[in-house]
């Protein structure tokens, strides 16, 4: 069971997290054999003033 955790800074539509969804899937079932079915994605959205690369927040 392949479990896929995405963080992103800020917000996403619907329709872009459907289109994450799909091509996640996608990969996985042609290059690792895994069912769609099989497949969990998490996609956290990260508010910018909680995201930072060394000292400096996005």
């Amino acid at each position: 069971m392949p479990y896929i955790n995405l963080k992103v800074v800020g917000k996403l539509t619907k329709e872009q997290k459907k289109q994450i969804a799909k091509e996640f899937s996608d990969t996985l079932l042609r290059v690792a054999s895994k069912p769609k079915e099989a497949t969990y994605i998490v996609i956290d959205e990260v508010e910018s003033g909680n995201w930072a690369q060394g000292e400096k927040f996005f």
